[in-house]
């Protein structure tokens, strides 16, 4: 018995062992991916500066340059214009002292020889054509323009000042992805500021797919902490970051770790083919485009794609005039030739705010449907419960409780919704009396 006891024990221990060896594993595992985290974002940060610098030398290089050719333009333009009147008064001046010279030489050889008085007349009314006594002005030296460039010293010193305060180097941005969510085609992200000494205002969340490495993407700049990523291709994984801006300030603060995650849902599209109704390419967007007298029937869904747990949104991006008859919802099934979803199993909200149950208006109201209005439905199942004959139950159908919240602004309704039979999926509509609606659904 000892023996036997022994032996387990030497069993536990080597269970013990094994776990604790598979943990360890398991922490150099994620020792490596912070190594590996650190060493990677080193080196982009190595780059980014790298770069950063040699495109700011280069274009510090350009505007130096640009403004000396600017400068020595104003010089050369100055000089042309200064030596302009200079150069013609030296002009007239040469032409004097060539005249001088013509009459000297005329002078000297007349009294050398001898001239007849008429002779000696006509070059005695030559000098006195040529105005001997008149003489140009030349400019004083402090009347002429003396070019000189006025350079402050202390530029150097600004710029000294604006280098050394310029960038910046941080190991923990402020603030981080907290959660990913995936819906139909989409993806909710979630994040938070982790360093409560760091005031945001407002946040830049951008994506891209993981594989090819392409550019990131603006997905949403705000003041909200969460925000839906749409067209998402299923089963394609992207990467998504956050960074924030402070009170005051216009720089933005260092980039997140990048989280990856993927969809697994296929979007919600609407059915093509409905009459009044125009659809987008990715068939998500749909907008009521024909008011026909007889009316225009309910646009459904492709499919009963919604499901209990998951979150519906409807989101209006372009308004029209509102009915009564106008609805945005969730139903059992499609009924042909309906125009509104005010039926039985159906709940919507109407474009003035009126919530609906089974054809039935509540007491409580939303807001009416405006322009950027986003309309939520979540459900999540409350009771299941068999429905047959008294014999025996069994043979029946089944009830679902379904547990309803519609969202819109920031009021909701909350209600429980009774279906007659227990089904997969439900599918989602809207039905609009009069031309201009639009509403993104995802």
């Amino acid at each position: 018995m000892e023996g036997d006891a022994m032996r387990q024990e030497a069993k536990e221990s080597i269970e013990a062992a094994q776990n604790y060896r598979r943990e360890l594993q398991l922490r150099l595992t994620g020792l490596k991916q912070a190594c590996t985290q650190v060493r990677g974002s080193s080196s982009q940060a190595r780059d980014a500066l790298r770069r950063h610098f040699s495109e700011l030398q280069a274009a510090a290089a350009r505007l130096l340059a640009a403004r000396l050719a600017q400068l020595v333009a104003q010089v050369d333009a100055l000089e042309e214009q200064s030596l302009r009147p200079l150069t013609a008064c030296q002009t007239l001046i040469l032409q004097g002292v060539g005249q001088a010279d013509q009459l000297l030489r005329e002078g000297e050889a007349a009294l050398r020889c001898d001239v007849e008085e008429d002779g000696l007349g006509s070059f005695n009314q030559k000098a006195l054509n040529i105005h001997l006594d008149s003489l140009l002005e030349v400019p004083a030296l402090v009347d002429v323009a003396c070019v000189s460039a006025q350079l402050d010293d202390s530029v150097l010193e600004v710029l000294k000042e604006m280098v050394v305060r310029h960038g910046s180097v941080s190991s923990h941005p402020p603030v981080q992805i907290m959660e990913l969510q995936e819906r139909p085609g989409a993806m909710l992200v979630r994040w938070a500021k982790v360093d409560e000494d760091f005031s945001a205002v407002d946040y830049r969340l951008q994506y891209r797919r993981a594989a090819g490495g392409g550019a990131y993407e603006d997905a949403y700049v705000g003041g909200d902490c969460e925000v839906v990523v749409v067209h998402l291709d299923p089963q394609t994984e992207h990467l998504f970051r956050v960074s924030a801006r402070g009170d005051g300030g216009s720089s933005w603060s260092p980039w997140s770790v990048p989280v990856a995650g993927s969809t697994s849902l296929a979007p919600h599209e609407w059915s093509p083919g409905t009459d009044g109704f125009i659809l987008s390419s990715r068939r998500n967007i749909a907008m009521r485009c024909d008011s026909a007298p007889s009316g225009c029937p309910v646009l459904y869904s492709n499919g009963a794609t919604y499901c209990p747990g998951q979150t519906l949104t409807f989101k209006v991006s372009a308004v029209g005039q509102a009915d009564n008859r106008d609805g945005l919802g969730v139903c059992v099934e499609r009924e042909s030739g309906q125009e509104t979803l005010q039926r039985d199993q159906a709940v919507c909200i109407s474009t003035k705010g009126a919530v609906f149950v089974n054809g039935k208006e509540m007491t409580n109201r939303l807001p009416a449907l405006a322009l950027g209005s986003a309309v939520t439905f979540d459900m999540e199942v409350v009771a299941l419960f068999s429905v047959g004959s008294s014999n025996n139950p069994s043979e029946g159908g089944a009830n679902v409780k379904l547990r309803v919240t519609i969202g819109c602004g920031s009021r909701e309704v909350v209600f429980d919704w009774l279906l007659e039979t227990a089904v997969d999926g439900l599918l989602f509509g809207c039905c609009f009396a009069h031309t201009g609606w639009k509403v993104l659904v995802f």
